[in-house]
C-alpha cells in the first residue's frame, strides 16, 4: 500500500477535532495506512472516511478519504 501523506507537504502526522468539543483533538501518525495514536492519547476518537482531518505541518485539511 502506498504511504498516506499530506497531498501538500508530504507529512504523515495529522489530527482530528472532537465533534462534541472543538478544543479536544486526537493526534495520530499514519504508517502504511494504519492510524498510530501519539503517546499519551488514551481517548482515541473515531476516524472515518468522512472525518475532517488536519495536517500537523501545513494548512491542508479535508476528509480522511482524501488521503487514500
Amino acid at each position: 500500500m502506498a504511504p498516506m501523506k499530506c497531498p501538500d507537504c508530504g507529512c504523515e502526522s495529522f489530527y482530528v477535532k472532537d465533534p462534541d468539543d472543538q478544543f479536544n483533538i486526537f493526534e495520530f501518525d499514519l504508517k502504511e495506512g494504519t492510524i498510530i495514536p501519539r503517546s499519551g492519547e488514551e481517548d482515541q476518537l473515531s476516524v472515518e472516511e468522512e472525518t475532517e482531518t488536519y495536517c500537523e505541518r501545513c494548512a491542508w485539511h479535508d476528509k480522511f478519504k482524501a488521503l487514500k
